[in-house]
């Protein structure tokens, strides 16, 4: 939008960004309260921030001018890798280890129990038509493998 109104000298690109990506992608967080969770979807729920989308059929979600950080830090670290973005393992770790302060950052409704598996898998979302879901979405990769309380303490997380 700023590039085309350019030439007319209106606007600027004061701000974060001067330009928004056209693509969206999203990181979506992933529990299991099974022992052994397999790879089939229905042993796994999402778990849903306040304030990003995550569930088809949810209704994106009007704060402006405010943004809940926790929610805008993982759109940007959709667009690098795991191994960039060390504080998703944190994250996961505050997670199962049910840490108040965290889970209140997430819709907590969902997680009836406490967590023993968290993995995170990235899409790719698309606003869908009228009259039926919010979003379109295709997986696109497994972000973060799943894993374990015991497994990130073994690797000093």
């Amino acid at each position: 939008m700023n590039t085309s109104f350019d030439p007319l000298k209106l606007v600027n690109t004061y701000g974060a960004f001067g330009s928004i990506t056209k693509k969206r992608t999203e990181l979506v967080f992933k529990g299991s309260n099974l022992e052994k969770p397999s790879m089939v979807e229905s042993d796994w729920f999402e778990i849903e921030f306040k304030c990003k989308p995550g569930a088809i059929d949810r209704r994106p979600c009007l704060i402006s001018p405010y943004h809940y950080r926790l929610d805008w830090l993982m759109w940007f670290a959709a667009f690098q890798n795991a191994q960039q973005n060390q504080w998703l393992f944190t994250l996961a770790k505050k997670m199962l280890e049910n840490d108040r302060r965290t889970i209140a950052l997430v819709d907590s409704a969902l997680i009836t129990e406490k967590l023993k598996w968290i993995k995170v898998d990235h899409y790719d979302y698309k606003y869908a038509e009228i009259g039926g879901n919010w979003w379109d979405r295709k997986k696109i990769r497994e972000f973060v493998r799943p894993v374990t309380l015991k497994m990130l303490n073994d690797y000093g997380i």
